[in-house]
């Protein structure tokens, strides 16, 4: 349960936003989720023309995702711009360690701030969450320490709003996106330790465009030494389930060794978790 009331939601919106203001101008590292979107959204309130969103096109982001972000972007009316360079020049990311987030959030953050002293834009912010500040304190989300280092701002962590309290003020505010799954990237779903490669990042991107075109919501298919692990949502278990000989087949066309369906279900950071091969 949300923190934060919703009669504070109006007010936070408009503390937010004159908060943004004040900035002058600011770029938002923009994923088309519905924290970032909603950062843009009310960033595009605050300043206008002086906001500029960006989306960056690595080889971790699956294809659907940067067609969700344009399309937010037109929906918000906000100028986008995508970003392109390689998460796999980098050695220290190829190798998975378990401080991969602060290796990708760093090459994506320094992307951001390079394009915003070049556009003259006084910020960079993202859409951090009060949420996501749980595990901080014990190093759990090195991806954040990445982020501050970088000196970027969060407006809604700022703010304190956590999870539930950015999907209502994006609902309220009329975004499509208030109520769509999370989602991480691509190499989120291969174990630490295992090396990242674009054929492993392209074998779970189409494997889990098969199980999202036939209708399931939240998706997760982990790569674990050459075989796929299947994660949906809890409600949608038993749906896979009588659908799974029908599935399977078209999961190993794409040559994994194996694959199997977690009765588990989704769980966050289920590559990494202790039971999960």
């Amino acid at each position: 349960m949300s923190r934060v009331l919703h009669q504070d939601l109006g007010r936070l919106a408009a503390e937010i936003e004159g908060g943004l203001s004040d900035f002058g101008s600011a770029l938002v590292a923009f994923s088309g989720g519905v924290d970032s979107g909603l950062v843009a959204a009310l960033a595009r309130r605050a300043l206008g023309d002086r906001v500029l969103a960006v989306t960056a096109a690595a080889e971790t982001l699956a294809g659907r995702e940067l067609d969700h972000a344009r399309a937010l972007a037109r929906e918000i009316g906000i100028e986008h711009h995508i970003v392109t360079y390689s998460e796999l020049e980098d050695p220290e990311f190829t190798r998975n360690p378990k401080h991969r987030c602060y290796v990708c959030q760093g090459l994506r953050m320094s992307t951001m701030r390079g394009l915003a002293d070049e556009r003259g834009l006084a910020v960079v912010c993202d859409g951090t969450n009060a949420s996501d500040l749980d595990g901080a304190a014990t190093g759990d989300r090195p991806g954040l320490r990445a982020i501050r280092e970088q000196g970027i701002r969060s407006p809604l962590a700022e703010h304190g709003l956590d999870k539930a309290a950015t999907r209502s003020l994006a609902r309220r505010l009329g975004l499509s996106v208030w109520d769509r799954p999370a989602n991480a990237c691509l190499s989120s779903r291969i174990p630490h330790g295992e090396l990242v490669t674009l054929g492993k990042l392209r074998r779970i991107e189409a494997a889990e465009e098969i199980l999202l075109q036939l209708g399931f919501q939240l998706v997760r298919v982990r790569s674990e030494l050459g075989a796929a692990r299947v994660e949906v949502g809890p409600d949608e278990i038993d749906r896979l389930r009588r659908q799974w000989r029908a599935v399977e087949p078209r999961l190993l066309a794409l040559d994994f060794e194996r694959a199997v369906l977690d009765e588990r279900g989704y769980r966050s950071g289920g590559a990494n978790r202790p039971g999960a091969a």
